[in-house]
């Protein structure tokens, strides 16, 4: 069992992240604490005016007295009104600016974030915390933020009038005051892991319903439309009973906060009758201090509610802080070398080892060294899951190598910037990644400062300019989601032009013709020709056709080199790569 001591500190720790993103604006914080405090005490005064209008009016029968009382809580209360609507400007402004703040630190921290943390987690969990658990703390920051700190010093402020009004009142409301708090405090923990549960099982139907969207023709030719709503279906009534869990909680405490508030009400209105009758305390003391304790009251029932809401904000704060406290494996070094100027254009693998699993796992590269010169094309081929894409992602620093090392520019990659390593690299994808914008937005992805100009050059020499040409908006032509609007040669072209916008010294192709019909390849092929054009190029490829040209091509098999050489050279040792090259010349 751990000690409460230590659970509650727990407990409230994910709240206090949200601090740094406040204080942030201590302009605005100052003026909605001020407001606050001023609408806060205004609404203290109003009692005290309604007793002394009680008392030296009503009870001494004096007109004069009344009117003079009625016009001071007019002038309060405009005074109280301007502080409520300053407050709630203020306030609701923080909380959208903390709003936009806390996502835009989350977005940006998971774009830094590694390659192997989104292979271990899913896209469209994480995007319910980008979206979802930011949008529950608004209301902390905003409305509950507000509502809390103006209940706090509603007690306070009635607490200390309530003892200057009747010292013996108070007493009585301090004894009863514990048997409202305790059960409270007590229950509105079991709140917090119930909120927690709520979050987890909506980002889990948010995942589940990004990625079956995301891949609707799948489902469709599978037929699984059926069975995806049927798990969808369950996945979402674990969520409504996750949620109506927590609201059955929160309704019995602020229930249990009612009754017993109304109990201890009743009560001081019986023991202030009794002192009214024995002539300790005025009839207009009665009704100010019954006002301060109704206020009380109500701002208690007000914290309650906050506290309830709080526990949800917590849950969904602990979610979105530990992608913040997630410390990226792939980090610049601390001193980093900078690279040569001009660009080399060099790429060296030294006796390169590497496992997913890490230094322990199944090596899927296990001692490979190769080197390519300035201008040089190296193609990798070889089997599924011999290695090949790997090394370019090692190449790129997506991971990082178990052992020997990685060389770009005569430098080992580890030793240089992130940014500065990856900006030498244009690189293809066999599936390129096409946003949903227009076609100059995704080839200005290569360049984002671009001109139109050069966006128009680029696409001429990857051949999208004969395409684009027969569409009616041209180059604002809108792509649509994934490029679905595209063809896959048109969208392969597409990527060769932001490449080629990119200008990068090294070149790296991964199978970017392997799922193309004839016509297609022959496009591509020759836009990658424009694109290969005195670059430093490192190209994976299936259809041995598209690289008889290279000047080097590497055989890999499990995760090894086991043949290299130009094609001519590989066809005539009659290796694995003599084999593949004969069936693929063949069938051809």
């Amino acid at each position: 069992m751990v000690p409460e001591t230590s659970v509650e500190p727990r407990r409230l720790r994910p709240l206090r992240r949200l601090v740094p993103f406040i204080l942030a604006y201590p302009v605005r914080l100052t003026l909605t604490v001020l407001f606050l405090l001023t609408s806060a005490i205004s609404s203290l005064a109003i009692p005290a005016a309604l007793g002394g209008a009680i008392d030296e009016g009503f009870v001494a029968q004096n007109l004069e007295n009344v009117g003079r009382y009625g016009w001071l809580i007019v002038t309060i209360a405009a005074i109280m009104a301007i502080a409520s609507g300053a407050r709630f400007y203020f306030i609701s402004v923080i909380g959208e600016r903390v709003l936009a703040d806390l996502r835009q630190a989350v977005f940006s921290h998971l774009l830094r974030l590694d390659a192997k943390y989104f292979d271990t987690n899913r896209i469209g969990e994480l995007t319910s915390r980008l979206n979802g658990d930011v949008a529950v703390i608004r209301g902390a920051v905003g409305s509950s933020f507000s509502l809390a700190l103006r209940s706090l010093v509603t007690i306070i402020g009635a607490l200390v009038m309530m003892i200057l009004t009747s010292p013996v009142l108070t007493l009585a409301v301090v004894i009863a005051l514990p048997a409202v708090l305790v059960p409270v405090m007590a229950f509105s923990r079991r709140l917090r892991g119930m909120s927690r549960k709520t979050q987890d099982a909506l980002a889990d139907l948010s995942a589940m319903a990004t990625e079956m969207l995301g891949a609707n023709r799948t489902v469709k030719a599978f037929t699984q439309e059926g069975v995806q709503s049927r798990l969808y279906d369950e996945r979402s009534e674990a969520s409504y009973r996750a949620e109506t869990r927590r609201l059955a909680a929160r309704s019995i405490m602020v229930a249990m906060v009612i009754f017993l508030g109304t109990a201890a009400l009743v009560g001081l209105v019986w023991w202030g009758a009794r002192s009214v009758f024995e002539g300790s305390v005025s009839a207009g003391q009665l009704a100010q201090f019954l006002v301060y304790a109704l206020m009380a009251a109500g701002a208690l029932t007000n914290v309650s509610e906050v506290l309830g809401t709080l526990q949800m904000v917590a849950g969904s704060t602990e979610r979105l802080t530990e992608i913040l406290d997630t410390t990226p494996r792939i980090q610049d070094p601390k001193k980093p070398l900078p690279l040569p100027q001009p660009p080399l254009g060099t790429v060296e693998f030294d006796n390169v080892t590497f496992s997913y699993d890490g230094p322990e796992g199944e090596p899927v590269l296990d001692g490979i060294s190769f080197s390519v010169a300035r201008g040089q094309t190296v193609a990798l081929v070889g089997p599924s899951g011999s290695g090949k894409s790997t090394a370019l992602s090692l190449l790129q620093r997506f991971y990082d190598i178990d052992g020997g090392s990685i060389r770009v520019d005569g430098l080992d990659i580890r030793d240089v910037a992130l940014h500065d390593l990856r900006s030498r690299f244009a690189y293809v994808e066999q599936e390129p990644i096409i946003f949903a914008g227009t076609i100059e937005e995704n080839i200005l992805f290569g360049k984002p400062d671009a001109g139109r100009d050069e966006v128009i050059a680029a696409a001429r020499a990857a051949l999208v300019d004969d395409f684009v040409a027969d569409l009616p908006l041209g180059y604002d032509t809108v792509v649509g989601e994934r490029g679905v609007m595209l063809s896959g040669g048109q969208k392969q072209r597409l990527a060769i032009a932001r490449a080629i916008l990119r200008n990068a010294p090294i070149l790296l192709l991964d199978e970017a013709t392997s799922a193309l019909d004839a016509q297609s390849e022959h496009l591509v092929q020759l836009a990658l020709e424009h694109l290969m054009a005195g670059r430093t190029t490192l190209v994976i490829a299936h259809r041995l056709a598209t690289i008889r040209d290279a000047s080097t091509i590497l055989v890999l098999e499990g995760g090894r080199i086991i043949d290299q050489g130009s094609h001519d050279q590989l066809v005539g040792k009659g290796g694995r790569y003599a084999e593949l090259a004969k069936l693929q010349f063949r069938t051809a």
